[in-house]
């Protein structure tokens, strides 16, 4: 059965203006997006991944060009950092907590980011749960530049984007999550937490609509 497709919304120029906005690229890393990275090693098919990085580089490009601040968000995984609540959910369900906590760990090619990489004026926050506002200075970061909207991508939409998106809401920001900007690796997650987003944290817009805006800035 195909998903239901999410209705985006009409954004107003004002919205996303490159005074009050940040672009947020979430967790592209070589083991959440990479053939080669750990989840690829799993079996994990990352070829549905491929159109929104690209959409994510062409957005990067555009904030870059009206100089708008854009903030590479990754996952950075140690042993001291490692949650026993997650490890207790994983043993709970019979998995292998110890295998699935080696993601993205610190000092590992799997916690690079991949095909969409930071310059030296990016932003770059790393995290050690879902929520790029969990323990981080991302919060009195935006704070400092004056920025209360967040134009959100990234992988996975379901996971560590929609973690982020609710905290985002929860810190007062006006957010909006581009739709072909962040991928999952099952449609059907995708769609799902697309929707959950639109209907209580986000908006949702489109590669295209942001395109439209920031090329008139």
């Amino acid at each position: 059965m195909a998903s239901k497709q999410n209705v985006l919304t009409p954004s107003k120029p004002t919205w996303l203006s490159a005074e009050r906005s940040a672009l947020c690229i979430v967790d592209v890393q070589h083991d959440f997006a990479s053939p080669k990275g750990l989840l690829g090693q799993y079996g994990v098919d990352m070829s549905r991944l491929a159109p929104a990085i690209s959409n994510i580089n062409s957005l990067v490009e555009d904030a870059h060009r009206i100089g708008l601040p854009v903030v590479f968000i990754g996952l950075q995984t140690s042993p001291e950092t490692d949650s026993e609540a997650w490890s207790e959910w994983m043993a709970r369900q019979g998995k292998d907590s110890t295998s699935e906590q080696a993601i993205c760990r610190r000092g590992t090619q799997g916690e690079a980011f991949y095909q969409c990489m930071p310059t030296p004026s990016d932003k770059v926050v790393l995290k050690t749960r879902y929520s790029a506002f969990w323990q981080t200075d991302l919060n009195s970061w935006l704070k400092t530049q004056g920025i209360d909207t967040l134009v959100v991508t990234g992988i996975t939409t379901e996971c560590c984007v929609e973690s982020t998106v609710r905290d985002a809401f929860h810190h007062d920001y006006h957010v909006f999550v581009v739709s072909d900007a962040c991928a999952a690796y099952e449609d059907e997650l995708h769609q799902a937490s697309l929707r959950s987003m639109a209907l209580s944290f986000a908006l949702l817009t489109d590669t295209q609509s942001v395109h439209a805006i920031w090329g008139t800035q």
